[in-house]
């Protein structure tokens, strides 16, 4: 019995940090133990997750195992969707060519400002009085 390649990645968006394995099967993909679905309730976000398979006409031939933890649920399927992306270049280099355009490997980098001392946020300022 040969097992069946199993790929690995880690995708970030924010605070979302996703972690997703992949095995070649049926298209069944689980988010946290739910199908992605139930987990993530909108058309647009489910489209986002499956966005990198049908860019490269691989829709229901990989199983999806995926955690992710933090951030908002916007965050978490960019996160998702990173990390696939990063994991289907590993099943096929070819791949690459095509994802690496669309944006799909790049991680965004915007983060939230920190908020800074002596002020009440990251860029606001106390009310500045003249007299």
């Amino acid at each position: 019995m040969t097992a069946t390649p199993t790929q690995n990645a880690t995708g970030r968006r924010k605070n979302a940090v996703a972690h997703v394995w992949m095995t070649e099967g049926t298209g069944r993909i689980i988010i946290n133990g739910r199908p992605f679905e139930e987990y993530l309730p909108t058309a647009e976000l489910q489209n986002s997750i499956l966005a990198p398979f049908q860019q490269t006409a691989t829709v229901n031939k990989f199983d999806v195992n995926v955690i992710v933890k933090g951030g908002g649920t916007y965050g978490q399927a960019i996160a998702i969707r990173h990390a696939i992306s990063r994991s289907l270049t590993k099943f096929d280099g070819e791949i690459r060519k095509i994802i690496k355009p669309l944006g799909f490997l790049t991680r965004d980098p915007r983060m939230k400002e920190r908020k800074k001392s002596g002020q009440p946020g990251a860029r606001k300022r106390f009310q500045f009085s003249k007299r």
